[in-house]
């Protein structure tokens, strides 16, 4: 059994697509309470928590936790508070580059064993004017997404390119998973429904 801890609707339609049927339970760990000496770090000890808190309420099973933090000078950008919030990130965005980083946690339930790294992906802003960034956070789509954007959505119409996995600014870089299964002793396609 596959468990995502997580809420993301595009880890969950990643996986979906890449051939697995997660179950997903929502961590609702408290990202908050947490820090790190860097964003990417963060991002790793935010994945094994949540991992680590659904890991704790199984029997069995591999749980896939993951975070995922917008780097732009070396300070973390996660989820905008409001509106005015994500506004103000876009501002900052514009005509930038940043890191994505998110962290990725496997914790194989039954062994008590886990494997966790982070992914990195390099992103070039394009320059949205006032008017754009302004009807596009009133679409509501940057709210609750870390760095105020979505690639996949009306986000990637101000998204010049990136440089790595495309999966990792979705959320979850399915290379970098299968490594981590690999490392516990797991073969991914054993795993496709």
């Amino acid at each position: 059994m596959i468990v995502l801890a997580s809420a993301s609707p595009a880890r969950l339609a990643l996986l979906r697509n890449a051939g697995l049927d997660p179950k997903v339970i929502v961590s609702g760990v408290d990202e908050d309470a947490f820090t790190a000496h860097s964003p990417a770090a963060l991002s790793l000890v935010l994945a094994k928590a949540k991992a680590e808190k659904v890991a704790s309420e199984l029997d069995e099973g591999l749980v896939i936790g993951c975070d995922s933090i917008l780097e732009l000078d070396g300070r973390p950008y996660g989820k905008p508070a409001d509106a005015d919030e994500a506004r103000e990130r876009w501002r900052l965005l514009r005509g930038r580059t940043a890191r994505l980083v998110t962290g990725h946690c496997v914790i194989d339930v039954a062994a008590g064993r886990q494997a966790a790294e982070v992914a990195t992906t390099v992103v070039r802003f394009g320059q949205p004017t006032q008017e754009e960034i302004d009807a596009y956070v009133a679409t509501g789509e940057p709210l609750g997404l870390a760095g105020a954007f979505s690639i996949e959505g009306r986000g990637g119409w101000f998204v010049e390119g990136i440089e790595g996995d495309h999966g990792n600014v979705l959320g979850i870089s399915l290379p970098l998973l299968r490594d981590l299964f690999d490392e516990l002793g797991y073969t991914v396609t054993s795993f496709w429904r």
